[in-house]
Formats: structure tokens, sequence, C-alpha cells
């Protein structure tokens, strides 16, 4: 099995983070997950073979960090949960890659992208004036990806709907490097503002984020 790693995010292990690597075909994550038939009834329905297989392997990440079978469902604006576990959830998958952030008391969030993808279409939707002005041409691409992955952890921690990436998250100025700790800010519709820390590392031609408590 493709298991990439599971580490505990805190001294007391209530934060935990996992990332599978899909090496195995559909048979084989099939056979490799206990996943519900209801479950399985969605994913078979699925029409891309590559999305199913994702599905597939988020049920055997799942498996890997509980000891208990678990249920997975979405509430309606797609948020993740575990119905027969109160730990709260947050998933993410590209083509090759699923990972999730489990915490037990704070709403959590993570996102995963390959730096393959072409990110410009990010600096004008999802970027202020002041984090384009503090991209580096050399590394243009990377660090759009982060930024866009920062943005996408804080939103699905936050889950409200109609949220301004470029007004309403702040990523405060970084250079990228190979993993290392990142500052954010949610600006609520009344002016409210929480800070949020967040982490990120990148490998295999990827970058993964996430966030799980504040500041």
């Amino acid at each position: 099995m493709a298991l990439l790693l599971t580490k505990d995010l805190d001294d007391d292990g209530h934060s935990r983070l996992g990332v599978w690597h899909i090496t195995e075909s559909e048979s084989e994550l099939r056979e490799l997950t206990s996943i519900p038939s209801d479950e399985m009834e969605e994913i078979s329905f699925i029409k891309s073979e590559s999305l199913r297989k994702q599905k597939l392997a988020v049920r055997a990440l799942l498996d890997c960090m509980f000891d208990e079978k678990v249920y997975l469902s979405h509430h309606d604006n797609g948020k993740p949960y575990i119905e027969n576990n109160a730990v709260n959830i947050s998933i993410t998958h590209t083509d090759r890659y699923v990972a999730l952030i489990l915490n037990d008391h704070d709403d959590v969030g993570i996102d995963c992208e390959s730096l393959d993808r072409d990110f410009s279409a990010v600096e004008k939707k999802a970027l202020s004036e002041e984090e384009i002005e503090d991209l580096e041409d050399e590394r243009r691409n990377e660090q759009l990806a982060i930024y866009w992955c920062a943005k996408e952890a804080v939103y699905k921690k936050i889950s409200q709907y109609h949220v301004d990436f470029a007004e309403q998250i702040e990523i405060d100025s970084f250079r990228p490097k190979g993993e290392g700790e990142l500052e954010a800010t949610f600006v609520h519709k009344d002016g409210y503002e929480e800070d949020f820390q967040l982490s990120y590392m990148t490998f295999d031609r990827h970058v993964l984020v996430w966030t799980s408590g504040e500041e």
C-alpha cells in the first residue's frame, strides 16, 4: 500500500496529518478499503477513473488513521465530516496524492496541488495587489501555488459562502522553500479579523498546505 506519511501535528496528538500516494489500480484500492456499500455505490457512479481512485484512496487513508470503521459524509456545502466520530476533518486530492487533516477540537483546512499546473489565473482572481507585488519571477508558479493552497486551506477551515479570496484572505509575505510556516488573516464581512498559522511542504512536484488552529 502507498501510505506516504501520517504524523501528529501537536504534542497531545489532537491534530493529525495523513498523505497517501496513489500508485494502485482501482481494483487494488477497492481490495484495500473497508468502504460502506452506500459509499461504494456513490463512487461507482463517478465517470472519471482518476476521481474514483482518489475517492478510494481517501477511504484507504481513513482506514489507516482510525482504529474503528468510520463513515464519511458531506454537509450541503461540501464540507466533509465523520458520521460516527466528532473529529474535525478536511480532505484534499490530486491525480497522484490524497491528504487529510484531523483535529479533535478545531476546524481544519488542507489543500494540495500539482506544481505542473499553470497557476497564472490565480494571480488575477485570488491575490491582492500587495500579494502580486510580492511575487518573484524566478519561482512565480510555485509561489502562486502556495498562495492558492494557503487560501484554499483557510477557506475550507472558515467554511463560509461567497468568500472573496483576494479581499478576505490575506497571506503574509513569504519566500518559497521546501517547507515552512505561513501567516494568514481572514477578514469577515463585518470587518472582524481572524489570524491563522499555516504550514506547508513541497514534495514530488506538489504543494501541500494546512491549517489546524488559530494563532
